[in-house]
């Protein structure tokens, strides 16, 4: 996981990854969940590294379209 950029919010895609973007006034971290094909099994919880005007952030090399996270 990358720092990424706080814009756009929510789920980008680029080509080679996926920047992921949440806007939360009151949390103090958000953690990115990797699911199986299925959704039924948590793969991995990768804490969003970086924190920029209440944007949580963070950039996922190698995702794609069609990954299932939460």
């Amino acid at each position: 996981m990358r720092e990424g950029l706080p814009f756009p919010l929510g789920a980008t895609w680029d080509g080679l990854g996926v920047n992921f973007a949440l806007f939360s006034a009151n949390a103090t971290k958000v953690e990115l969940c990797l699911f199986d094909d299925t959704g039924e099994v948590e793969l991995e919880r990768i804490e969003l590294p970086e924190y920029t005007d209440e944007i949580f952030h963070g950039y996922l090399p190698d995702a794609h379209p069609g990954l299932i996270y939460g």
